[in-house]
């Protein structure tokens, strides 16, 4: 009897693996499900699990490389001293790093997961199945970001090797890498949490990123003591790094605590405890609220129409007064309104083409607004020393807030450029566009001319902010114009790129990844090209040859981003041009001459661009997949 019943239990548990069901009903409960141990199967089948992490150890290597021959190309290594200094400066700078790119990747991949189930409908299957709220929300975020905890273990060899420099302590690498995966799991519900919430992908997207800002922004201007330097009777800089990932990484690189019991310094404890909190209290309300937000009230009342209709529970009139022409005729419009020749331009501009919710967007860009032009004010009414030195600082204090403000808008226009290709084939709507009399130009300055005036707010406030500091007399009236033609050739780089992946990539994700991740990926290259030249060496000008290697790994990188699908001698020639530029304008900006910055960057950016586009306008029918009918 006992033999039969295990018989019957394991014909149930195979019936149930083949229909992805969960066995909970049998004595074997599956808390995380079905949706995650199928990616913990099938991801190491594919290739790209195994290159992430390739990649991902061999950039790290390379930058060890390159800050070693930055430090011995223009400085004398005497004794073990120097060489402990330089592991240890080595740490601080990686760590960062580490964490600036785990956890964008996190947030954006597990919003962009959420969101592509959403525009392919395949949400709502799941919703139909009998995964339970925990397994559809956790087994959603996990395997998001399985292939980003598997590239931050990939990496720990690297950062323990770097140990046999000096000056570096296990402690010190264990409290890093736990830091790095407590905020990559919060900012991962972060972003699963936001996206089931919103229904559509941009706005998934940039709320994220926003929030994301929002998050590091106020705990380091109340780390700064822009409200004081207590609160509540704790110290700011204490709650900053209860609360900041920024802060707590920086501590648990350099851990000032020692003795006792804790063999990490109490406050990198606060902050896995916030981290802790704040990934339970999003993954508990989106466990509770996934079947109420999901399917969104405008579906389900389409499809309760629907089937009224089908029934016959709604006449032909009560149908016909729910038409879009009836309820413009009672709102006293007599005809529909007039559709420009560009009919995409038109649905961009004229319609809530991205949906009505967008508001929030711009409202949650406002307060980000806000809160830097406040720090901005609160940085230029300190004292400034008369010495270089003060004005050094006061140069880098401006920068932060700034610098932050200029990366979301640029990753927001970006998102809604990629976005703006990605739904319409994920919603089936490419395929309509590709019958009509479309014309490639009209559809390529249609979406663009749609990023530009949806995104107004991202181009013209960061401009606004430069004025601000030209007016207060912290910015010759030259380098305004440079900096904001700068900003203007970047905002038409990152659009065309967001469409040139978007159109390039048949898998949303990955188009989301691939544009995404070539803007943070150049931003986050130049920052760690300025922090290591400030770090280990002054001699700017002579660095060429440390920094090569990874020149000519980034031209790689971003050749393989931008024309592997497409290839053209453009697309190579920019791509392998782009990061000697960059450098070059890096050193000329470190050494103070801007109008070099302002000429290469003009000239390579928009060469770039201009190679994205040509593509885009001479090969549309390749690149959407439609075959040319010019030779019938």
């Amino acid at each position: 009897m006992d033999g039969q019943i295990a018989q019957s239990w394991r014909l149930e548990d195979e019936r149930d693996a083949v229909h992805n069901v969960p066995a909970h009903n049998f004595g074997k409960p599956m808390f995380i499900g079905p949706v995650f141990t199928r990616e913990l199967v099938t991801a190491p089948r594919r290739p790209r699990l195994f290159i992430n992490r390739t990649v991902y150890a061999g950039t790290l290597l390379l930058l060890m490389f390159t800050a070693w021959l930055v430090l011995a190309g223009t400085q004398v290594v005497r004794n073990v001293g120097d060489m402990a200094r330089f592991g240890s400066i080595l740490f601080q700078l990686l760590a960062p790093i580490q964490l600036a790119l785990a956890v964008f990747f996190a947030a954006m991949m597990s919003a962009s997961a959420v969101a592509q189930e959403k525009d392919r409908k395949t949400l709502i299957l799941l919703l139909m199945t009998r995964l339970t709220n925990s397994e559809l929300v956790l087994g959603r975020l996990l395997s998001s970001l399985l292939n980003i905890l598997v590239m931050i273990l990939a990496g720990l060899p690297i950062f323990m090797f770097a140990m046999l420099f000096g000056g570096i302590s296990p402690i010190q690498v264990i409290s890093v890498f736990v830091v790095t995966i407590a905020t990559v799991l919060a900012s991962g519900a972060l972003g699963s949490t936001i996206a089931l919430y919103r229904e559509k992908t941009f706005q998934s997207l940039a709320m994220t990123a926003l929030t994301l800002v929002f998050w590091v922004g106020v705990w380091e201007a109340i780390g700064q003591g822009a409200i004081g330097s207590s609160l509540f009777g704790i110290q700011c800089d204490t709650l900053g790094s209860w609360f900041s990932p920024l802060r707590a990484i920086l501590v648990a690189a350099r851990p000032t605590f020692s003795g006792g019991v804790w063999l990490i310094a109490p406050a990198t404890f606060g902050f896995l405890s916030f981290a802790a909190v704040t990934t339970l209290a999003l993954n508990g309300i989106a466990i509770a609220m996934v079947r109420i937000w999901n399917p969104s009230r405008e579906l389900q009342s389409g499809n309760e129409r629907e089937t009224a209709t089908a029934a016959g529970k709604i006449d032909e009139e009560e149908a016909r007064e729910a038409h879009v022409d009836s309820q413009l005729r009672q709102r006293g419009e007599s005809e529909s309104r007039r559709v420009w020749n560009n009919s995409v331009l038109w649905r961009e501009t004229c319609t809530w083409a991205y949906g009505r919710k967008v508001i929030a967007i711009r409202i949650a860009y406002w307060s980000l607004f806000a809160l830097t032009a406040f720090a901005l004010w609160w940085i230029l009414n300190q004292p400034i020393s008369s010495s270089a030195e003060g004005f050094a600082s006061v140069i880098e204090a401006t920068a932060r807030p700034l610098v932050p403000f200029f990366l979301v808008s640029l990753v927001i226009m970006n998102a809604l450029a990629v976005t703006a290709i990605t739904n319409e084939r994920d919603g089936r709507s490419l395929d309509l566009l590709l019958v009509t009399d479309l014309t490639p130009r009209e559809f390529l300055f249609g979406k663009l001319g749609g990023v530009f005036w949806n995104t107004r707010d991202m181009i013209l406030l960061p401009i606004a902010l430069c004025i601000f500091l030209w007016w207060n007399g912290r910015m010759e009236t030259e380098n305004l114009w440079f900096v904001a033609g700068g900003l203007l050739v970047m905002n038409v780089f990152v659009a065309m790129l967001g469409i040139h992946c978007g159109m390039n990539y048949a898998n949303s994700r990955t188009a989301i990844g691939a544009s995404l991740g070539t803007v943070f990926f150049m931003f986050l290259g130049v920052v760690s090209c300025i922090l290591m030249m400030i770090s280990f060496s002054g001699a700017f000008q002579a660095q060429l040859a440390p920094f090569l290697a990874f020149i000519l790994g980034g031209g790689v990188g971003l050749y393989i981003s931008l024309g592997y699908r497409n290839p053209s001698p453009a697309i190579a020639a920019a791509s392998l041009s782009l990061p000697f530029a960059t450098f070059y304008a890096i050193v000329s900006f470190l050494l103070g001459f801007n109008l070099p910055v302002f000429l290469v960057t003009a000239v390579t950016y928009g060469f770039t661009t201009a190679a994205m586009m040509v593509p885009a306008l001479s090969e549309f029918d390749f690149a959407m997949g439609r075959e040319s009918t010019a030779d019938d």
